[in-house]
């Protein structure tokens, strides 16, 4: 039976609001995420057939049809090296209709294509009495790990990730899209937050799913420590690489919050990046997609005017989401650390998980 790995929070608390109770992107009321990892074989490189380190993780906003239901949206673009899917439409019109995906780089076209699959079973409509659809897949490349252009990623396994999905618990680190991804030059992958933002008589949660695929050994930095730095003799088979990569952020909230609003915390999550070490290379695909539960679209209304409630931006209550963003992105990229054992992947190439009991004494060394 294999250890569980802590969470960061276990070892040293991060920032000052509190998490919610499962400190995790399900703690915003209807969210479910869904997972299919992907491991098979063992040894040297054969295109198309393995050794396999990869898989496809799924968001879904709420219980409701998405399509039907859409959410209030928002993207941001940190750095543009990548190739997502559907981010253009959230920026224009402000909603989301699909799920959200995650999936390695070569596989965004296999999974959009998976996800349209799904859409049109349960909207037979779309694209006959009505418009089309806007998938939604957001990436990073496993290829270190992974026989990436076998392009593993199936239909069964996006389904099931999908139809799988859960708000009981969301498992981290090398599972689902986070499975052949690694991190400050360790084993990287799926990590999750989340903040409670308590305001007069309200508590709104703000919660964050990452897959984390960036960064270099030095500048790895939990709580202020320069941890990267005094691990740098560590075994590290990836010191050659460049610090380019990626990350994608998923970020949640039950707030009533509008795209514009939305957009002004996806703008903050690179301070979380930067509390961690992150500097956004040159060659990093950045990509961050938010949205709110809260007021739900209908796609077909007999009404030309909409009404609803939104948080006022009076600098107190705003700057509570702002500082909960920072923090529950620098949690989950931290979890996402913690929360990856060692993965050999392809040609024996070794993304080494976070060793946490030296972590520990390097944080007990400097008195935290």
């Amino acid at each position: 039976m294999q250890t569980r790995r802590p969470r960061i929070r276990e070892i040293i608390s991060i920032g000052e609001l509190p998490p919610g109770p499962m400190n995790s992107i399900i703690d915003v009321k209807g969210v479910k995420v869904g997972h299919s990892t992907i491991i098979r074989g063992e040894g040297e490189l054969k295109i198309g057939e393995g050794p396999v380190r990869t898989g496809v993780t799924a968001i879904i906003p709420h219980v409701g049809n998405v399509y039907q239901e859409k959410v209030t949206a928002a993207a941001h673009v940190i750095n543009g090296f990548g190739k997502s899917i559907g981010l253009a439409q959230i920026q224009e019109l402000g909603s989301l209709e699909t799920p959200i995906l995650l999936t390695n780089t070569l596989n965004v076209a296999r999974v959009s294509d998976a996800l349209i699959t799904y859409m049109l079973k349960t909207n037979p409509e779309i694209g006959i009495t009505t418009g089309t659809v806007n998938p939604v897949v957001g990436e990073c490349n496993d290829g270190y790990l992974n026989d990436i252009q076998g392009r593993h990623v199936s239909e069964a396994d996006v389904l099931a990730a999908i139809e799988g999905a859960t708000n009981c618990s969301v498992e981290e680190g090398a599972v689902g899209a986070g499975t052949g991804m690694y991190c400050y030059h360790f084993k990287g992958g799926i990590g999750t937050a989340s903040r409670l933002i308590q305001y007069e008589e309200e508590t709104y949660v703000v919660g964050v799913l990452v897959v984390s695929n960036f960064g270099r050994r030095e500048d790895l930095t939990i709580a202020g420590i320069p941890i990267g730095r005094e691990l740098k003799d560590w075994p590290n088979e990836t010191q050659n690489k460049t610090d380019d990569g990626s990350i994608m952020i998923v970020l949640a909230t039950d707030a009533p919050l509008s795209s514009r609003q939305l957009g002004r915390l996806a703008r903050r999550v690179p301070l979380g990046l930067a509390r961690t070490g992150s500097i956004v290379s040159h060659g990093s695909g950045d990509f961050v997609i938010a949205f709110s539960t809260t007021y739900r679209k209908p796609h077909k209304t007999e009404h030309h005017l909409a009404q609803w409630e939104r948080i006022l931006e009076d600098g107190k209550l705003i700057d509570l989401f702002f500082r909960g963003t920072v923090e529950v992105v620098e949690e989950a990229v931290l979890n996402s650390l913690t929360g990856s054992k060692t993965v050999v992947g392809r040609d024996g190439h070794t993304a080494y998980g976070l060793p946490i009991e030296q972590v520990k004494e390097l944080l007990t060394r400097y008195g935290r």
